[in-house]
């Protein structure tokens, strides 16, 4: 049996992938989680295979909740479910630890057939998401390769209008470290000025604003 856990902030989406899953032999839905501090106190409570991840979480990001699951259970096995088509939320998110990256757009089959591949230490990958990844081999790093995922993480915050303060508290830093992280992010991107480094993440697809219109 494959344990499986739910991180998305959409108790819809939660609930229409619950019912697909635990109607699959051998799959089961053991927890669900809307956000990276739910999802990493859950990790300490049931015994979980695979984490299913949405990236657009509210407060940290799923690529933070990857990377702060896999502290605690490292064996873990994640699977990135995911509206987030560029390059920058890839390759972040597979940095922490995913092992596949699906679209939401993906059909039912290739859900299932991807929490099983990942439960056996496979990668997986959408179609389109793939056609990405060869891109940016072809091309070279883009400028946000350069960042680690937790300078990822601060960078996209700030760019959705958070303070160094509410950026310190969501991540459970200090706003000192925050400050650091955010000198070396305009360092990394060549950029002296937040407004050459809100028009970078923004060119680079960080602020969602499908997000911030329903919000």
């Amino acid at each position: 049996m494959i344990r499986i856990i739910l991180v998305d902030d959409h108790a819809v989406v939660r609930t229409g992938y619950r019912r697909l899953l635990d109607a699959e032999p051998g799959l089961q839905v053991v927890g669900e989680a809307a956000s990276a501090d739910e999802a990493n106190a859950l990790i300490m409570r049931v015994a979980v295979d695979v984490a299913v991840v949405d990236l657009s979480l509210r407060g940290s990001s799923g690529i933070e909740a990857i990377r702060r699951m896999l502290v605690r259970q490292p064996d873990l096995k994640v699977l990135v479910l995911s509206m987030h088509e560029g390059a920058g939320h890839i390759t972040q998110a597979l940095r922490s630890g995913a092992l596949g990256y699906l679209t939401k757009y993906s059909e039912p089959g290739d859900v299932i057939d991807g929490i099983r591949r990942v439960a056996t230490g496979k990668r997986v990958f959408s179609p389109e998401i793939a056609q990405v990844l060869a891109e940016e081999a072809l091309d070279g790093d883009g400028a946000l390769a350069h960042l680690t995922p937790r300078e990822f993480e601060v960078l996209r915050m700030l760019a959705h209008g958070e303070s160094a303060n509410c950026i310190a508290s969501s991540m459970h830093l200090s706003p000192k470290t925050v400050l650091n992280y955010l000198t070396l992010i305009r360092q990394k991107l060549n950029a002296d000025n937040d407004f050459k480094l809100l028009h970078l993440a923004a060119r680079h697809g960080l602020v969602d604003m499908s997000r911030t219109i329903n919000a």
